[in-house]
């Protein structure tokens, strides 16, 4: 709990339960990188060794669907968020294949392809469009269709594609002016509404602690330094989005702003930077009622858990995230291929402690390393996880739940 935050009767009812159920349990230590591609002969790390895994239930949900509505591999797909290459209809059939026929349940758009340098997805408005309307008919119209469009160095949909420029979060922030915010989010989220984007991983509410942060300050990502003046911007943010029906993401849970180093690269500790301020955007957005959905980040922080990142992280997911500051919406994981992740843990690995730790939506941007059939082989990996009892049915159903939130607007 927040120092300066009263004891909500909603908080002090929540942490209650949690404590009464049992739900505080530890991460287990991590294991090296072997691929992208699924393996089951990943070698434990001779330091430190491997503890054992505790299989925790299900974050509650009181609707959770029954496991007998849906077979599993399409509940499993459906808590996937992939990026995918082609400009057309004709060039994602692929993705069109696994949208129809293997129920993939959202897609990720990028502007240029990290492995080659092409085009992936973005060419022009009318283009755009044409492919998102593609997608969306293969799936019935229940596709979430994401993107990075937070504004000024980090916006997939930019002037160079024929879009209307941006203005970064930094800019909007020295402003002082919340509606100057919401002015210029509200046109931003036309320009997705347009494109056929159903959820923008935006607004950063990332403290900007740190000016020279490589992933954050130094992009200008953050509205501020100050939590009142990034909790008043971003719900500006937010509200223009909502107005036009395009859910948001808050990012980076539980805050990256006084980080060093790129996750994105590597592994980032943040145990000597990091305090329990840089939580307060989050746990006052949600208090508001302002959030759709969470992003975590891949950060280490020894004192919220000291042997796993954020994103595969129980104590920071479940019990900080959920329990003490009181979200029951749907999580996302940053991307899964990052250094951060990969560098230390197997894919198999990966997606185990996500989805253990309270992740709904697994996030491969499939940019560090391209995987044509992603969606199958990742599909198989949670399928078996499931089968062998590593991961409890009733967390894919609690899961696809909490996700279905995204999917109406």
């Amino acid at each position: 709990m927040l120092s300066r935050m009263p004891l909500t009767r909603r908080r002090f009812l929540r942490r209650a339960l949690l404590a009464a159920a049992g739900l505080l349990t530890a991460a287990c230590t991590p294991e090296p990188i072997q691929s992208l591609l699924p393996s089951s002969t990943a070698k434990p790390s001779p330091t430190p060794p491997p503890s054992p895994t505790p299989t925790p239930s299900a974050s509650p949900s009181p609707t959770a669907v029954p496991s007998e509505v849906a077979p599993l591999r399409d509940k499993i797909a459906r808590l996937l968020l992939i990026g995918f290459r082609g400009t057309t209809a004709d060039e994602a059939s692929t993705t069109i294949a696994d949208i129809r026929e293997r129920k993939l349940g959202g897609v990720l758009l990028f502007d240029v392809d990290q492995p080659t340098g092409g085009v992936r997805n973005v060419v022009s408005p009318e283009q755009v469009a044409a492919l998102t309307g593609a997608l969306q008919d293969a799936a019935g119209g229940s596709l979430i269709v994401a993107i990075d469009q937070e504004g000024g160095r980090v916006a997939r949909l930019n002037e160079r594609h024929g879009f209307p420029p941006t203005r970064s979060a930094a800019v909007l922030g020295a402003t002082g002016d919340p509606s100057v915010t919401g002015r210029a989010a509200a046109a931003m989220a036309q320009t997705l509404s347009t494109a056929g984007v159903t959820l923008n991983l935006a607004p950063v509410v990332d403290l900007n602690l740190n000016p020279a942060n490589p992933v954050i300050g130094a992009l200008d990502r953050s509205f501020g330094a100050d939590a009142n003046l990034v909790v008043a911007h971003a719900s500006a943010f937010i509200a223009a989005h909502r107005e036009l029906g395009v859910h948001t993401a808050l990012k980076h849970f539980p805050g990256q702003g006084s980080a060093t180093g790129d996750t994105h690269t590597g592994f980032v500790d943040v145990t000597g930077t990091w305090t329990r301020a840089e939580l307060a955007p989050f746990d006052r957005l949600i208090e508001a009622g302002s959030v759709d959905a969470v992003m975590t980040a891949h950060i280490f922080e020894a004192t919220l858990d000291p042997e796993v990142p954020a994103t595969l992280s129980r104590r920071v997911v479940t019990d900080l995230l959920r329990g003490e500051l009181g979200w029951d919406g749907p999580t996302i994981s940053d991307d899964l291929q990052m250094g951060a992740i990969a560098e230390r843990f197997g894919y198999e690995e990966a997606l185990r402690r996500a989805l253990l730790a309270g992740i709904d939506l697994l996030l491969v941007a499939n940019q560090q390393t391209f995987v044509e059939d992603l969606v199958t082989r990742t599909v198989d990996i949670v399928e078996r996880l499931v089968s062998d009892g590593e991961v409890p049915v009733e967390v894919i159903d609690a899961a696809e739940e909490r996700v279905r939130s995204l999917r109406t607007t």
